[in-house]
C-alpha cells in the first residue's frame, strides 16, 4: 500500500485560511531587512505566505499587511511582482 503523502499547508497572511502551499507565495524579510518573494520556499528568514490571487495582493498592499508582518516598510514593487506572478498563474 502506497500512503498519499499529505499536501503541506500554509496559512495567508490576509485571508488567514490555510491553503496548500503550491497555490502561494513566500515573501520573506532577511536579517538585513529586506523583503522580497521566495518563489523556492528554501530562503532564509521570516517567511509569510499569500495566496496567489490579485484581489488578495491588492488587499495586501492596501492594508499594509506584509508591513505588520514583518515590521518593516515593504517596497512597493514587492505587490507589482506579485500582482505579475497572480497574472501569469491566472493565465496558465
Amino acid at each position: 500500500m502506497v500512503s498519499k503523502r499529505k499536501t503541506p499547508l500554509r496559512k495567508c497572511v490576509v485571508t488567514q485560511e490555510q491553503r496548500p502551499k503550491k497555490e502561494m507565495i513566500r515573501i520573506v524579510r532577511n536579517n538585513e531587512n529586506e523583503v522580497f518573494m521566495d518563489p523556492t520556499g528554501k530562503k532564509n528568514g521570516r517567511g509569510a505566505y499569500l495566496s496567489i490571487d490579485t484581489d488578495i495582493i491588492n488587499q495586501a498592499e492596501k492594508d499594509k499587511v506584509l508591513d505588520k508582518t514583518f515590521k518593516v516598510k515593504v517596497d512597493p514593487s514587492i505587490y507589482e511582482e506579485l500582482r505579475e506572478l497572480a497574472k501569469k498563474k491566472s493565465n496558465g
